[in-house]
């Protein structure tokens, strides 16, 4: 087994969610293949994964599943773009707890701001692993991945 493959592994067994209530996540994504893989890195990990392609369906999707607790928002959304996704989100009182994540192929620095200050919490880069994910969802305290953290500085120090 690859060293790749073998932190891949124990990335997808010791992330755990903070709470042993399901929490529930919304992937807001153009690409169907990046939605069935951003559903199964969150379903791993506990959470109802609800999926929308554009940002007024994600709109409703949220609006009918309650709660949330993380979105993962894609930069090249249709019919509402993601700035305007986002700002509308951060102007509800419902959803101002959410977890909001940029995911973008290198945002530059303008797309990261502008983001950032409609109300994203964080962006990922794509491509991106799930150890990258578990570290951005630790980050906002939403899982807790002790082990692999431990995993990335003992891999960190050996390099």
């Amino acid at each position: 087994m690859q060293m790749a493959d073998w932190m891949r592994n124990a990335a997808d067994r010791d992330a755990e969610p903070m709470s042993e209530e399901s929490m529930k996540a919304l992937v807001v994504e153009t690409s169907s293949t990046m939605r069935a893989v951003l559903r199964r890195i969150l379903s791993m990990r506990g959470f109802e994964v609800l999926e929308a392609e554009n940002g007024r369906q994600a709109l409703s999707v949220l609006n009918s599943m309650g709660k949330a607790d993380l979105v993962l928002v894609d930069w090249n959304l249709h019919e509402m773009n993601s700035l305007e996704f986002i700002t509308h989100l951060r102007h509800e009182t419902a959803h101002k707890s959410i977890v909001l994540m940029l995911t973008e192929r290198e945002p530059g620095i303008r797309e990261k701001q502008n983001a950032l200050i409609a109300g994203a919490d964080d962006y990922l880069t794509k491509p991106f692993t799930s150890l990258q994910i578990d570290e951005k969802m630790a980050q906002a305290g939403l899982i807790w991945h002790g082990k692999v953290t431990v995993i990335n500085n003992a891999f960190t120090a050996d390099n």
